[in-house]
């Protein structure tokens, strides 16, 4: 197997999802057989965002022949990492650079977990909502906008109200009595919003 492991492992983080590693190349003698290319062992560590320690799962790329570089695709954003690279010959890896550590930035979250609405009144209802399962990032504030809809399914004028990430529920008051009305709503991270959820709900006709 090979004798050496590939120095000076440097990794560019692109965005919140993509990363990009390079390495010098062994010397060919080191490689005591045909090369056939490098392999880069990247593992998540942790979420930023949550403290879970979970199973690590180990992702490996193999890059072919004597290319220097690779991109890592598909990272969780918001995300501490680990990686080190390898040479391979026909017989198999050499020894693996020193771990590298590298941070993927925020990005935007996940859609809320769930939105409810509950308590009709005449001119008023309740919204409970779950946080994002992946926050991404930190959330800054959640968006809901709401409208009506009339018989002939037309949609009123829209509100729109930005409520702090900390809350979990709403009362949304001087609604209009026996009126349908349809809700969006999404989180944001300092990068952006997230996908929306939407819902309808009904105020009652009368006490």
């Amino acid at each position: 197997v090979p004798m050496v492991a590939p120095g000076n492992v440097q990794v560019h983080v692109i965005n919140s999802t993509l990363a990009k590693v390079h390495w010098d190349p062994v010397p060919l003698k080191t490689v005591r057989g045909h090369l056939q290319g490098y392999k880069v062992y990247y593992w998540k560590v942790q979420s930023l965002s949550r403290r879970s320690r979970r199973h690590v799962e180990k992702n490996i790329l193999t890059f072919r022949g004597n290319k220097t570089f690779g991109m890592l695709p598909g990272l969780e954003p918001y995300s501490s990492y680990k990686l080190n690279v390898r040479v391979v010959n026909g017989k198999g890896e050499g020894p693996a650079s020193s771990d590298k550590v590298f941070k993927t930035p925020e990005g935007v979250p996940s859609s809320p977990s769930f939105l409810k609405i509950t308590n009709p009144t005449l001119d008023s209802l309740t919204l409970e909502w779950g946080s994002p399962t992946h926050p991404n990032g930190v959330l800054t504030s959640y968006t809901l906008k709401f409208q009506p809809i009339n018989n002939t399914h037309e949609l009123g004028p829209l509100v729109e109200i930005r409520i702090p990430a900390n809350e979990s529920s709403l009362i949304l008051k001087n609604l209009n009595y026996s009126t349908r009305y349809k809700f969006y709503f999404n989180a944001q991270t300092s990068v952006g919003s997230g996908s929306q959820i939407t819902e309808e709900a009904v105020t009652i006709m009368d006490e």
